[in-house]
């Protein structure tokens, strides 16, 4: 497997944390490209280096996290993973309006982790693939929406994962030159298919 390391950011202004982090990232064989203590170095190294990923913490000063996270996000850079030390649910929503894909709540252990990367790069990666569907972010919000609800009911529906439901919608677009907004609706409204008055 030859494939190039994960470059990763860290935001945090506790140096401690920051260097646990650090350290479970590298043994779990990710390259830490940079260190940043507030958000705007978050943002301004974010911007130079375009890591693979950027984890930020919630509270930093000059510009929180959540500040950064909606730059670095809004930008398409890298996907965002946020680092809370409380499990508010009022800043998790709040992070994942910013375009968080990810948060862990601290402390965490490297199980944590991992499974919390694998997670942001998957929803960066489909959030990149819907982006080249879309033109304005209206419709953006829209198309994520549905395409949300559509892999929930597949993976309902069948015992599948996010990863697959989604790689099953962008497929089926694919095979059928449709976009993805499209065959979502679709899976949401089976029960049109057979409704008689369609004449089907």
């Amino acid at each position: 497997m030859s494939s190039e390391p994960i470059r990763v950011l860290i935001a945090e202004d506790e140096a401690l944390i920051r260097l646990d982090l650090k350290e479970m990232l590298e043994e779990e064989g990710y390259t830490v490209v940079a260190e940043a203590g507030d958000g705007q170095q978050a943002v301004d190294q974010a911007t130079e280096l375009r890591p693979d990923l950027v984890i930020l913490d919630i509270q930093m000063p000059v510009l929180d996290g959540l500040s950064a996270a909606e730059q670095i996000a809004s930008a398409r850079i890298a996907p965002v993973i946020v680092l809370t030390a409380f499990s508010q649910r009022e800043l998790v929503e709040r992070a994942r309006d910013a375009g968080a894909m990810a948060y862990l709540v601290k402390p965490f252990s490297k199980n944590d982790l991992v499974p919390a990367i694998e997670v942001a790069r998957g929803r960066f990666a489909e959030m990149t693939a819907l982006d080249g569907e879309v033109r304005t972010l209206e419709e953006r919000l829209e198309t994520r929406k549905v395409v949300e609800q559509a892999k929930g009911k597949l993976m309902a529906d069948q015992g599948i994962t996010e990863a697959e439901a989604f790689r099953f919608i962008q497929r089926t677009a694919m095979n059928e030159r449709t976009s993805m907004k499209a065959i979502a609706q679709r899976i949401l409204q089976p029960q049109a298919a057979a409704d008689p008055t369609t004449g089907s």
